[in-house]
């Protein structure tokens, strides 16, 4: 169990943006109007899903908020349903990916429920990604400072590791794990805290357009961080 992470902390890591109610204003306009605008989209995906792999159309898991505190992050489902359950990481080609899972992998389709978890204030728009209690108790204490601040649908990490499938896959399944915290997860943990020190209200909205247009971009960025951090 992840010890709570002293709220005070906070402020050390954050700038006043990230700390401000108009950070929080700025999170419940956007994923209401979102999900207003995008609800005939989850239909569309929600039977999808259900036509093609049956249900839950939904996947929830228990993953690491601020302070250590846990919630459950929503998503589509993307894996053969008897198999979901036991998700940790997850390499390029994996065939318990279904075919439409794949293919909402790769817009990021399968995040979307998580606008929920924004509007619960459990996650904010901008800010690091939510990981598994698993992963963090193999953290170094440095790396677990990001705890301290709420997790974010996408964030500084999320662009640059957009298509992080390829990287772990060229790692052997039997040192996926050991990679991925020791290599990986510090990785992200730098980009968001020094993000996260300097973030305002339009960087948080350069963030979301990046986001929205890396799929698109991606590739020869994502071919840098391989060749950086795939194991020789």
């Amino acid at each position: 169990m992840i010890k709570d992470t002293n709220s005070s902390g906070s402020s050390n890591l954050a700038s006043p943006w990230c700390l401000s109610r108009w950070k929080r204003w700025m999170d419940i306009i956007i994923a209401s109007l979102t999900l207003f605008l995008l609800s005939p989209l989850f239909f569309v995906i929600a039977f999808a899903i259900a036509i093609t792999s049956g249900k839950p159309i939904f996947f929830r898991q228990w993953r690491l908020g601020r302070h250590g505190r846990e919630f459950q992050v929503q998503k589509f489902r993307t894996m053969r349903a008897a198999v979901d359950g036991c998700i940790g990481l997850t390499q390029d080609g994996d065939s318990r990916v279904t075919r439409i899972g794949r293919w909402l992998r790769r817009w990021k389709l399968d995040e979307l429920p998580q606008l929920y978890n924004v509007l619960k204030g459990e996650m904010t728009l901008v800010g690091p990604r939510p990981d598994l209690e698993q992963f963090w108790l193999k953290a170094t204490a440095a790396d677990r400072r990001i705890l301290q601040l709420k997790p974010g649908l996408t964030g500084a990490a999320s662009v640059a590791f957009h298509d992080e499938e390829r990287l772990l896959a060229t790692v052997s399944p039997e040192r996926l794990t050991s990679f991925y915290v020791e290599q990986v997860l510090p990785q992200k943990a730098k980009l968001d805290s020094e993000y996260a020190a300097r973030a305002t209200f339009r960087s948080d909205c350069v963030i979301l357009l990046q986001t929205s247009l890396v799929p698109f971009l991606h590739q020869r960025s994502m071919a840098r961080e391989i060749d950086e951090l795939a194991p020789r």
